[in-house]
């Protein structure tokens, strides 16, 4: 009898519960429309079945516990639903929806909450939309890939939406009611993050414009580490002397350590990646959303390597072709100096991704808070972020941008300056336009007048009698004021590459 009980005891500690990914929970939104990956764990070689709307698809787990079950792709549908996955045990997920997921990403103006924003009690009162859902991936920096993260899936409501990601929610807000589906949002942010941070190793060190780079951090951080070794017993023991000076009320009169100095991003290149991206992987997603570049300022001239970077191998990752990736534009903020030109520089990187295909940009050089790197004004980066998946990716006929420089041309002792997306006409809102230089054959940037002349701008400073260049809202916080019929802002640019 005793040996038939530890027969079954061992059994059971054998025995694995079958278990989903932690994307998987109640109130999950799948993504319509595409094959859909469900995954979990089991016991190795154990059979598992998934159930949902109407297909039942079976798989068997590998040695290491995995397994994993593609459904067909499943049309939209608000109406609730259970998820089952049958093993030696099962489990069911209820308040299941399909519609579209957007991965929502970047540091601290991503993770930034509703309510933290702009008329923010108005705006909870008012979050009563329960197809507007959103899964946190909890923070965490692991030294390779992971399989698992902590979070789970919340409708919106007013109890619930003050903690959502506030772009990703005004983002959702708008498209929601004209798409008449459910929108499911991943905020996996984390603020004080620089971009090295969210791309894989294997991307970072293969890449060949940055992998040099990436080898001159290891090294560097390799160094840093040695010295902090030294640092800390040398800390230690002046720390030691100088409370014992200070016990006889005497002066400590040797210097105290200088704290080694580290080289490129703060926190470990890849570890964001591994604990927030990879778990995710291979989810099927509609598009991404990014809002990142502030810890990059100090280096602004690699960053369109860098987030160019980012979107290859994130596709590359989730392998779904060129998924829309869309992000915002740094706004305007003094950076503790209002005319220094750090996060002119990296706006302008920001603009060269758009090389890639697929890819749009939010700009919100007219709506930041000179003083306050986290501006509370996110409705409106919400709803330039729609505009653009609206037009691009559900075909609607909507205006998604402001003027976006298209050339420049001697009029005389005045530069033309023409515009594409300036069909509905060029505005300053009843104020002289701003923020417009010029320069000469010295290339001295002087403050020009400008003026609106039907779709284009005429430019002119009288410093200037023969300009070969021009800038505007070439500053970190510039007072930039020229708008399309739409009411969309002007991309920022220059024509010189000084």
């Amino acid at each position: 009898m005793r040996k038939l009980a530890t027969f079954f005891l061992l059994a059971l500690s054998l025995r694995a519960d079958v278990s989903l990914a932690p994307l998987f929970t109640d109130h999950a939104v799948l993504q319509r429309d595409k094959p859909l990956p469900i995954w979990g764990w089991a016991a190795p070689g154990e059979k598992v079945n998934v159930s949902f709307a109407g297909q039942t698809v079976g798989a068997t787990a590998s040695q290491d516990g995995k397994w994993l079950v593609v459904l067909a792709p499943i049309p939209a549908s608000s109406a609730s639903a259970d998820l089952t996955v049958v093993g030696q045990t099962a489990l069911t997920i209820s308040d299941v929806v399909v519609g579209d997921i957007w991965f929502c990403s970047g540091q601290s103006n991503m993770a930034f909450p509703v309510r933290e924003s702009e008329n923010a009690a108005a705006e909870i009162a008012a979050a009563n939309h329960p197809l507007i859902r959103q899964l946190t991936v909890a923070n965490s920096a692991q030294p390779a890939p992971a399989e698992k993260f902590s979070g789970g899936w919340i409708p919106s409501s007013p109890a619930t939406a003050g903690n959502f990601s506030a772009v990703a929610y005004f983002f959702a807000r708008d498209l929601q009611p004209r798409l008449n589906i459910p929108i499911g949002l991943i905020n996996s942010s984390v603020g004080g993050t620089e971009i090295e941070l969210w791309i894989g190793e294997k991307a970072l060190a293969n890449d060949p414009a940055l992998k040099d780079t990436h080898a001159a951090w290891l090294k560097a951080h390799s160094e840093w580490e040695a010295a902090m070794q030294r640092y800390r017993p040398e800390l230690d023991a002046w720390t030691a002397q100088d409370n014992a000076a200070r016990a006889h009320h005497q002066r400590n009169l040797t210097p105290k350590p200088k704290e080694p100095v580290m080289f490129g991003p703060k926190g470990e290149p890849s570890s964001l990646f591994n604990g927030m991206v990879a778990p995710l992987v291979p989810t099927a997603l509609r598009g991404f959303l990014w809002y990142q570049g502030e810890a990059n300022w100090y280096r602004p001239r690699e960053y369109a390597a860098y987030l160019e970077l980012l979107i290859r191998s994130w596709r590359l990752y989730f392998a779904q072709g060129d998924l829309p990736f869309y992000y915002v534009q740094l706004p305007n903020f003094k950076n503790g100096n209002g005319t220094g030109i750090e996060w002119a520089i990296l706006r302008d990187q920001q603009a060269e991704a758009l090389s890639l295909p697929n890819t749009g940009m939010a700009v919100t050089i007219d709506i930041g808070n000179p003083d306050d790197i986290h501006p509370r004004e996110k409705q409106e980066v919400g709803r330039r972020l729609s505009l653009i998946a609206r037009k691009e990716v559900y075909g609607m006929n909507v205006d998604d941008c402001g003027p976006i420089f298209e050339s420049a041309e001697r009029d005389g002792t005045a530069f033309r300056i023409h515009f594409t997306h300036a069909g509905t006409g060029l505005t300053a809102e009843d104020h002289p336009l701003f923020c417009f230089q010029i320069a000469g054959f010295d290339r001295k940037f002087y403050p020009a007048t400008a003026k609106i002349q039907g779709e284009t701008v005429v430019v002119s400073a009288r410093d200037v009698t023969s300009p070969v260049a021009v800038r505007y809202a070439w500053f970190n916080d510039p007072t930039a004021n020229l708008y399309n019929g739409a009411g969309l802002p002007a991309r920022p640019f220059r024509t010189d590459d000084w």
